[in-house]
């Protein structure tokens, strides 16, 4: 069982089932790979290491819900290629 402070976990707290730091960017609601530094969190400094527990004060734990990846950068090209493709 999780232990909350305020809402919140604490920097070393750990998921009981896989033993990784909860208080990481990876876990954060504001964490989103499709913006720049990968935080919706304007104000925030964004640790290198989005992995690993950090002191970020805007942190909140995230909802647990699945994220979509960002498409890979060959469906990207793809993509650009069929839209400027000339019909033939």
């Amino acid at each position: 069982m999780l232990e909350f402070v305020a809402g919140q976990v604490g920097r070393q707290t750990e998921c009981p089932h896989c033993g990784c730091a909860l208080r990481a960017c990876l876990h954060c609601r504001h964490h989103d790979e499709n913006v720049a530094k990968a935080c919706k969190e304007p104000f925030a400094q964004v640790p290198v290491d989005k992995e690993n527990a950090n002191f970020c004060e805007y942190f909140q734990l995230g909802e647990g819900k699945k994220r979509d990846k960002a498409p890979s950068k060959e469906a990207l090209l793809s993509l650009a290629e069929s839209l400027f493709r000339k019909p033939p």
